[in-house]
């Protein structure tokens, strides 16, 4: 394997990033519609209960391309919008189920969020300047936004109010269908429509719904209601991006219907229901998670929160290097034994970076893998070169830029490990004789019992290295001095 290339960075503008579009089903050179004032939008959760690990994947895979256009771009030119659904349906059960007030639910699981996502490593959104509150909306401190839009749709023709709701009429917007490749017909089909007599078409979808007293509602021109889901995300990035800005995100789940309802609703009210060119410029998907082979399920007893994998024991930082393992647009696969080589990976890179300079730049490779469509999984290939060869200055920094590693080194990755050097020491007397007799078999035996006690074995003419690697388990070390 070639030596990792330790050059300086050239200067940020002249970094070129490629971002698979799925509005044009290609990879594209990233050009930002103003370069000092770059704007991303990624939907979030709806808060309601404990976000699982499929939920955490959009979470970091954004939150890398937020690390590298701020890189790239600057911290103050970047802003990085993702909102908060606190009104939902689903809110309303758990809060009916359970007799506690839905402020008080929204309240507590926004936390949680926000909590557990920190925990694997992700930064907060936020406006240019430093702006994260603003950065992170709730639904209902924009319901003002919400109403207004659909009146805009109503009087452009988008949009009509049938018995206390309004419906954007799918129809009146050419384009729909174009983000997931789907005919209308198509649509239909391949979706469970709501039925109801108040629709001109089946597709239509709703805009506002009316509110009983036991559910929260607010005032409007068609009375006492709440809004969809869709119209939620439209007015808040209007409201916090504008009419058009550079990067929509979220998983591929959310393509169809809520993306494409989006593009449709937030067209027609900008005045690009003809030319489908407002909204963002480029949209982006990540797939989806699988636990141990198998789609995760609470029937098949693996499904799991991010905080139930905090608490037994793994490490945000390792559940982040998992996700990390996998490019964004392919499925990725949870496993145990992942997570145990991840740790022992990262133990190791902390090992060796913990003392180099903070000062050094991230290297050029992994800054080249990130932009060519977040490779990660490239990335951390290049991280492993730096390790094998000793960069440890490169190392730290991409790590950090990785969102890996920060000031310090986490407590779970301090605790002192085994002392191979004895084993290393012996490994290297026996293969030193062996040279002499050609007679390896002593080495071999001994390297065979050390890769079984889960110990990685370099050796090189320089010397043996050993280290810890997945599965260490020291009680096999027992008798082999």
């Amino acid at each position: 394997m070639r030596a990792p290339d330790t050059r300086t960075p050239d200067v940020t503008s002249d970094r070129v990033i490629k971002l698979h579009n799925t509005k044009t089903r290609k990879k594209e050179v990233f050009a930002p519609i103003d370069p000092d004032n770059l704007r991303m939008y990624v939907c979030g959760p709806t808060v309601y209960d404990r976000a699982h690990i499929g939920n955490a994947r959009p979470v970091i895979v954004f939150d890398v391309l937020y690390r590298l256009l701020r890189d790239t771009y600057g911290t103050d030119h970047v802003t990085y919008v993702r909102n908060f659904t606190d009104v939902d349906d689903k809110i309303n059960a758990r809060a009916a189920e359970s007799g506690r007030s839905i402020r008080e639910i929204t309240d507590e699981t926004t936390q949680w969020y926000l909590d557990d996502m920190r925990a694997v490593g992700a930064l907060d959104p936020s406006i240019r300047g430093g702006d994260s509150d603003r950065a992170m909306p709730r639904a209902t401190e924009y319901i003002d936004s919400m109403i207004a839009m659909i009146e805009t749709l109503i009087k452009g023709g988008h949009a009509y109010a049938a018995e206390g709701h309004v419906l954007f009429s799918v129809e009146s917007y050419e384009k729909y269908g174009a983000l997931s490749g789907r005919s209308i017909d198509d649509m239909i089909a391949g979706a469970r429509v709501e039925v109801a007599p108040y629709k001109r078409n089946p597709m239509d979808f709703v805009l506002w719904k009316p509110s009983s007293d036991d559910l929260p509602g607010w005032e409007s021109p068609w009375g006492r209601g709440r809004p969809g889901w869709h119209i939620e995300c439209s007015a808040m990035s209007y409201e916090l991006l504008g009419a058009r800005f550079d990067i929509h995100g979220g998983g591929n789940d959310l393509m169809f219907p809520h993306h494409e309802n989006e593009i449709a609703q937030s067209c027609c009210a900008t005045g690009h229901a003809g030319d489908g060119e407002g909204f963002a410029n480029v949209w982006m998907h990540n797939e989806m998670l699988q636990v141990e082979g198998k789609k995760m399920s609470k029937s098949l007893g693996n499904f799991f929160t991010v905080r139930d994998l905090l608490d037994s024991g793994v490490p945000g930082e390792v559940i982040r290097f998992v996700f990390l393992s996998t490019h964004y647009r392919k499925p990725m696969d949870w496993t145990a034994q992942k997570a145990e080589q991840a740790k022992a990976t990262l133990k190791k890179w902390y090992a060796q970076a913990k003392d180099a300079p903070c000062d050094a730049a991230p290297h050029v490779d992994v800054i080249a893998a990130l932009g060519d469509d977040l490779n990660t999984a490239g990335a951390i290939a290049v991280l492993h070169q730096l390790s094998h060869a000793g960069e440890v200055a490169a190392l730290r920094a991409s790590l950090t830029l990785l969102g890996l590693m920060s000031e310090d080194v986490p407590d779970w990755a301090s605790e002192a490990g085994v002392d191979l050097s004895a084993y290393a020491g012996k490994l290297a007397a026996l293969r030193a004789a062996a040279m002499q007799t050609k007679d390896f078999a002593p080495v071999d035996a001994l390297k065979t019992a050390l890769l079984a006690a889960g110990v990685e074995v370099r050796m090189s003419k320089d010397g043996v290295d050993l280290s810890e690697a997945a599965g260490f388990d020291a009680s096999k070390l027992e008798g082999l001095l």
